[in-house]
């Protein structure tokens, strides 16, 4: 006799230490759960039955709301017609299909299509393609790369030794050798209270001319930088430095990579920042809003001239001795068909763009001037509050704002350092702005 399907539970669990949470205070958090057991649209639902609203779209990823029907429909048909295909010398149809349908996204030249299944894997892929370009080319020592301080580029070890974000590196020794970076772009006394591009800063890509001086250009593979640095706190570009960047790397005969992980698929109203600042890179990284976050996905897209650099040898050997076992999963490329279908159908790349000033003046308007709120940054429908540290415990006042947001004032947000972030689903509306507006205001007060 077939045996029942057991019942999906939504309690909390009687026992929390087996889990080792990822980037999360542990202790802190066994004392006082913020517990999530079902979502839908722009809500979690605590095993309680009390309603969050999502103002971080998870982790910048849910970018077409919680559980939508055609993308479950999706996974569900898929996970029935064919659990598994490997793509290691073989392939299924969706694989291709989903392939056609980024390149289709993407400007210029960039039309060759490689799946991995995270942005972590995503960057360390895109390190690999740079060098693995430069050794086809006959110019191997090309074999440096320059990151950014206060990039986020994963938690692999190429990811971080190219990022810029300490707490993410002084645990993890020596990291790749080889690797330098360029200065970060914030500067409060120069960009406080910007919304979109600031002003200030452009001239710090120029930094990128020092660095080569001191290297060389044949010894530097790539360059490689977020458009917009997102789990550093959103930083914008300033007007100018990414052109800047992309012409000395022309100059110099070096790759520029975008870490494309965040600002992909419409979080700043166009499909990826590329198009937003008119800045074409070589290689650029995705995943995150590729799946909306319903399937792990992630992903590199090459230049065409890139690809065919190693399209050389006999055919029947392997050009790119690299990929994932999970690289383009059925259920992935379903989840990723189906949430490119409603990006399109529900215009929410186009809705991303039309609210985006609104979201800025109302946020702005409610929360520049409460106590403790040192600065605001917003692009697209992103934005960060920076709040002033309590005098024996910094980042303690940003930890204190997520755990009355979340059991006080039903919003989840994301916290770094001493910064707020929002970055809700683009399926947003006015009313979720004013929901959004108020309970950060509500927040920001309690932890005055």
């Amino acid at each position: 006799m077939a045996t029942a399907a057991r019942p999906v539970s939504t309690q909390t669990p009687n026992d929390l230490s087996a889990f080792w949470m990822p980037f999360t205070a542990n202790r802190a958090f066994k004392k006082n759960p913020r517990m999530i057991a079902r979502a839908k649209g722009l809500y979690y639902y605590t095993p309680e039955g009390k309603q969050v609203i999502d103002a971080a779209a998870g982790l910048w990823c849910v970018n077409a709301g919680h559980g939508h029907d055609r993308i479950v429909a999706a996974i569900q048909a898929q996970a029935a017609e064919l659990d598994f295909a490997p793509t290691f010398q073989y392939a299924h149809p969706q694989a291709f299909t989903l392939a056609t349908r980024i390149a289709e996204l993407t400007p210029g030249d960039l039309n060759c299509v490689f799946f991995a299944n995270s942005g972590s894997e995503s960057v360390d892929t895109a390190l690999k393609m740079a060098l693995a370009y430069w050794k086809a080319r006959g110019q191997g020592s090309k074999t440096r790369f320059i990151g950014r301080e206060r990039g986020y580029h994963g938690v692999g070890f190429g990811g971080i030794s190219v990022g810029g974000m300490v707490a993410n590196r002084k645990q993890f020794g020596n990291m790749l050798s080889g690797v330098d970076h360029l200065p970060h772009t914030y500067n409060r006394a120069e960009q406080g209270f910007t919304k979109g591009q600031p002003a200030w800063g452009g001239h710090l890509a120029e930094e990128l001319e020092r660095l080569i001086q001191l290297h060389d250009a044949s010894t530097i593979a790539a360059v490689i930088v977020e458009p917009m640095a997102g789990s550093t706190g959103v930083l914008p570009p300033p007007v100018g430095y990414l052109e800047k960047l992309r012409a000395i790397c022309d100059r110099n005969d070096i790759l520029l990579i975008f870490d494309e992980v965040i600002t992909g698929f419409g979080r700043l109203g166009t499909p990826f920042a590329s198009q937003r600042f008119n800045v074409i890179p070589d290689l650029f990284t995705f995943a995150k809003g590729v799946t909306s976050g319903t399937v792990p996905m992630g992903g590199v897209v090459a230049r065409q001239f890139i690809h065919d650099a190693m399209m050389n040898g006999p055919e029947h050997l392997i050009e790119f001795f690299h990929g994932y076992t999970y690289s383009a999963h059925p259920l992935a490329c379903a989840a990723a068909l189906a949430t490119l279908d409603v990006y399109r159908d529900e215009k929410l790349f186009e809705n991303a763009k039309t609210l985006e000033t609104v979201w800025a003046d109302t946020l702005y308007a409610a929360i520049k001037g409460l106590p403790n709120v040192l600065d605001m940054r917003q692009i697209g429908l992103t934005c960060a509050i920076d709040l002033s540290s309590r005098p024996d415990a910094v980042g303690k006042r940003a930890f204190e704002a997520m755990e009355k947001g979340f059991h006080d004032n039903g919003i989840a947000i994301r916290i770094s350092g001493e910064t707020l972030a929002i970055t809700p689903p683009l399926t947003l509306t006015t009313a979720h702005i004013d929901e959004i507006t108020e309970k950060m205001v509500k927040t920001i007060k309690a932890v005055a």
